[in-house]
């Protein structure tokens, strides 16, 4: 079957819809970008993009995560595909250095709070998890909502009053508000750019919708052992099985001015390529971290994107056109989540009505 799986190397594979569940409700926003009605919010307010992971949490379905492709020959995950022939589907480095995609892509949209959280670095994640990846994160912020009143912001990096002790007396009585304003609060609006990096304590207020690009796990350290919403958090959830102590190592006890943490976390797009026909933005790259790439394409003609020797994926984010790839033409709409593969040389995107597509790409 290997050899079989081998010949959709070949094709742009797009994935089945790949909602998780998750502690904290949205995802009305993920059903008008995939113009599903009614957009309902709920406790799948995740979109899991060419994921070959499981989420993490008690009494979840065992393959939860991991993407579907359909296929002339049936439904296969992309971990199957990729498995058939690592070198083929993600390239030489990466299939040599990982064996995986090294990348996972979310789409988020929340109506309420999520808990106050931190992901591990790679030393933490390697030592406390035995894990290459650790689980520095980027947000593009695509979309906005007001709640309840209240206007969309995120939450990260702390104060310059907090210490160690202070951040654990907090959560130690659970004070969620002492917590909150240790962070700095940030309003947001589309367009806005972020990095997380491992170890940056970090909240995505209500009213966010946007574009989530990762390390490839799924490793949350969460302070707030009930949700916003007033769900119970479960320990495992709370501290990864590691307890309460180490979670708390977990944190960088760096302290910032919001000048400085502004400094340090949001990015400013840089457009790369100008033409009639299209405006080709970097977003995340290596300037900001090894660990992967985002690029925004504006599209209203068409767009030749060579190759470079390893996968990447295409998200439309709105629009729709064709892409013509290896003498043929296959179609693509708004919602479309497109994984191409590192033997695919080269694809054009020609749009019929003007596009964004958001490219990600693996370690670099």
């Amino acid at each position: 079957m290997s050899e079989d799986l081998q010949k959709y190397a070949h094709i742009p594979l797009k994935q089945k819809s790949n909602r998780v569940w998750r502690t904290y409700e949205g995802g009305a926003l993920i059903d008008r970008w995939k113009k599903m009605t009614p957009e309902v919010d709920g406790q799948m307010p995740e979109q899991w993009i060419m994921s070959t992971i499981t989420a993490r949490g008690n009494g979840r379905p065992e393959d939860e995560g991991l993407s579907l492709i359909e296929t002339e020959d049936g439904i296969f995950s992309l971990k199957d595909l990729i498995n058939s022939d690592l070198e083929l589907y993600l390239g030489k480095d990466l299939a040599n250095k990982y064996g995986t995609t090294g990348v996972l892509i979310k789409m988020l949209d929340s109506m309420e709070r999520l808990t106050v959280q931190v992901h591990p670095d790679k030393d933490y994640a390697k030592t406390v998890f035995n894990s290459e990846f650790g689980k520095t994160e980027s947000w593009y912020v695509l979309n906005t909502r007001e709640i309840n009143g209240e206007k969309p912001v995120v939450y990260m990096g702390f104060k310059k009053h907090v210490t160690k002790e202070i951040w654990k007396t907090h959560f130690e009585n659970q004070n969620i508000e002492g917590m909150l304003d240790c962070l700095h609060k940030i309003e947001v609006k589309p367009g806005d750019a972020f990095m997380i990096y491992g170890g940056v304590p970090h909240a995505i207020g209500a009213g966010c919708f946007l574009m989530e690009v990762q390390e490839p796990t799924d490793y949350t350290m969460r302070v707030e052992k009930t949700t916003p919403a007033g769900l119970k958090i479960g320990p495992e959830l709370i501290h990864q099985g590691v307890g309460e102590e180490k979670m708390l190592e977990c944190f960088h006890y760096d302290t910032f001015t919001i000048e400085e943490a502004l400094n340090e976390w949001k990015i400013t797009p840089e457009v790369l390529e100008h033409t009639d026909e299209y405006t080709f933005k970097t977003l995340f790259n290596k300037k900001h971290t090894s660990c992967f790439g985002l690029s925004e394409l504006l599209l209203d003609g068409r767009h030749t994107i060579k190759g470079n020797l390893c996968f990447y994926v295409a998200v439309i984010y709105s629009g729709d056109g064709v892409i013509e790839c290896n003498g043929k033409e296959y179609e693509y709409t708004q919602g479309d989540e497109i994984f191409i593969s590192a033997a695919i040389s080269e694809m054009t995107f020609k749009s019929k009505s003007a596009s964004k597509i958001l490219l990600c790409y693996p370690p670099n």
